[in-house]
């Protein structure tokens, strides 16, 4: 069985989808159609910058997503015919259920447009703060965290793989889990470059304005299960995926297990669409996996080849 898995926030790069755009009609089609949706040039920021300005969360966020989407829709598939289930990290999410049809395009390009706003919203700037530990278990995070916290909050926000856990909250509890790391037996702790603490308590404002917006919108049965990353369960029902995409903005990001019960259900190909970070987390997880990266023309090309 295979699975298309769609990549999250910092998978973000000027240039992106440039060279796509100019081989593929269908790639620039979707990025025509994001561009119309939000009332933004979108698609000239991914080409040519700033890069301060497409790191914007509220940027980020869709031009990661319309990436995805511009890499499948090149590929000229039917997702049904080629892929098991879909997963998406954080934000690939969104884009793993625009791609099953749960989402059409322009909803998903302003679900994201206002989730990226929400969440950067929700903490003043520089009170919130993000730390990767790596070498450190879920378990050991946990711990870190609970040491960390004193009364503030630090909590795990995504458990991506066996060595490497992201913890957020406070900006002071991060930087103490920082310092605590090492010694409590994580091999590196490195803060992240975010404007926003994600996956939180924190981003509850946030949580509630995706409550709002998702209310109003047609969330359709996806055309394969999703699997979730608060649950890390197959799910296709929309009235409960609706509310696992409110309870993702506080919840963590369950990445390692959702990979892990993926393959024990007997996925073991893994396409990630848009992005090359995924791959190596899900070989971390999964040694005996296959897994597939497609970004470029090229990826299509042979992909394509090799499913047909």
């Amino acid at each position: 069985m295979r699975a298309f898995i769609f990549p999250g926030q910092g998978n973000q790069a000027v240039g992106m989808g440039s060279a796509l755009a100019g081989a593929s009609r269908a790639a620039r089609d979707v990025f025509d159609e994001v561009d119309e949706a939000l009332g933004q040039n979108l698609s000239r920021l991914m080409r040519d910058g700033p890069d301060e300005q497409l790191r914007l969360t509220e940027n980020a966020q869709p031009a990661i997503m319309a990436h995805s989407i511009a890499v499948l829709r090149t590929m000229g598939m039917k997702l049904a015919d080629v892929a098991d289930f879909v997963a998406g990290h954080s934000l690939g999410e969104y884009s793993a259920l625009c791609a099953a049809g749960s989402f059409d395009l322009s909803t998903t390009a302003k679900l994201l447009k206002l989730r990226g706003q929400a969440m950067q919203q929700a903490v003043p700037v520089g009170e919130g703060a993000m730390a990767a530990l790596l070498g450190a278990d879920l378990a050991l995070a946990q711990k870190i965290a609970d040491a960390a916290a004193q009364g503030e909050v630090c909590t795990v926000a995504n458990d991506n793989d066996p060595s490497q856990v992201v913890i957020s909250g406070h900006k002071g509890a991060i930087d103490r889990a920082i310092e605590l790391a090492k010694e409590m037996g994580a091999k590196r702790a490195i803060a992240l470059p975010v404007s926003a603490p994600f996956h939180c308590p924190l981003m509850q404002p946030a949580a509630e304005a995706m409550r709002d917006a998702l209310s109003y919108v047609v969330l359709a049965e996806p055309a394969v299960p999703l699997y979730a990353n608060v649950t890390a369960q197959s799910e296709t029902d929309p009235d409960t995926i609706r509310n696992q995409l409110v309870d993702q903005v506080t919840g963590m990001v369950r990445w390692r297990e959702s990979v892990a019960n993926m393959f024990d259900a007997g996925v073991h190909e893994f396409v990630e669409i848009g992005g090359k970070v995924l791959g190596a987390m899900v070989k971390r997880i999964a040694p005996d996996a296959s897994v597939t990266s497609v970004v470029t023309i090229e990826d299509v090309e042979t992909l394509a080849k090799e499913i047909a």
